[in-house]
């Protein structure tokens, strides 16, 4: 079931990336908060809902168990948000999508894993090819601002800052991943359930710090209802949490890199729901994924 789990936590992360692109404000300093709030509030009353109806008792000394991976998680996430200004002319998309590699990479140095050639070509599949989707998506955006004559602002420029965070993203979130194939998967340090619900509490409470710190001290209006876009992230973000627990539990080191092609899905959907137009090349790299994407299932049925 892994490989199914894996499957609809790339597509609910792709459908996610799609809102978040959405509901980012380059204009608004406090975006990045605003979607903390809202992806930590969906997420507390999903971890509520989840354990009440499930009948999990829940032990909140597990938030600090979990708390390494969850610190890590939540950390890029952010960073994430806040790169989401500075993406027009950066080189985020490919970087911060190497991610799933990084952690595959980390998981096979650290622990015994035997890996058939068609697993391994998989990866390798999946990872370029998410890569070069990002890089050719780059490419069209440049030529579209070179087309229209755009004006850009310096700090959307390849400088410091457009560098800074799709690698600190990279970096934090490959070793999030790694954290969690070690604490779901490879040493089994906390159960599914438990491990979802640490991160969702954990995330809230960083919702709720984040409104505190927006509302009564940076005296920012915050309208729940004005924030829907972020919503329809968070809920997104959150269906894809749920899945991902149960994947990295089962088969951490192949499940990383296939959740990471969820750039894949946000394109495709882009295509569907925004008519955004995609070149020939696009749509070559979008096959090639997908069939990288079926060898690993080919593989788990091997």
């Amino acid at each position: 079931m892994w490989f199914m789990f894996a499957l609809l936590t790339a597509f609910a992360w792709g459908g996610a990336d799609l809102f978040y692109k959405k509901g980012s404000d380059s204009t608004d300093r406090y975006s990045h908060i605003k979607i903390v709030i809202m992806v930590g509030l969906v997420m507390g009353v999903h971890a509520t809902g989840y354990m009440l109806i499930q009948g999990i008792a829940f032990d909140p000394f597990d938030m600090l168990r979990y708390l390494p991976v969850s610190a890590l998680y939540i950390l890029s996430m952010t960073i994430g948000y806040i790169g989401l200004r500075y993406l027009e002319l950066s080189i985020a998309s490919p970087v911060q999508n190497s991610s799933g590699a990084v952690t595959s990479i980390l998981l096979f140095i650290f622990f015994t894993h035997s890996l058939s050639v068609l697993e391994v070509f998989g990866i390798a599949v999946i990872t370029a090819g998410v890569v070069a989707l990002a890089v050719l998506e780059k490419r069209v955006e440049q030529a579209a601002l070179q087309a229209d004559s755009a004006k850009v602002d310096p700090k959307y420029q390849i400088g410091v800052m457009a560098i800074l965070f799709p690698i600190l993203y990279c970096v934090i979130d490959g070793l999030g991943t790694f954290a969690d194939g070690i604490y779901l998967d490879e040493m089994s340090l906390i159960g599914e359930d438990a491990a979802l619900l640490a991160y969702e509490f954990t995330f809230f409470v960083c919702a709720a710090l984040g409104f505190i710190y927006l509302r009564f001290l940076k005296k920012q209006p915050f309208n729940l209802f004005k924030e829907r876009v972020k919503g329809y992230a968070a809920v997104f973000e959150t269906i894809g949490q749920f899945f991902y627990v149960f994947a990295m539990a089962s088969n951490a080191i192949i499940a990383a890199p296939l959740i990471a092609s969820y750039s894949i899905f946000s394109v495709i959907l882009s295509r569907i729901f925004l008519k955004e137009k995609l070149s020939k090349a696009q749509y070559a790299v979008i096959a090639a994924v997908i069939a990288g994407i079926a060898l690993l299932g080919i593989a788990d049925e091997l």
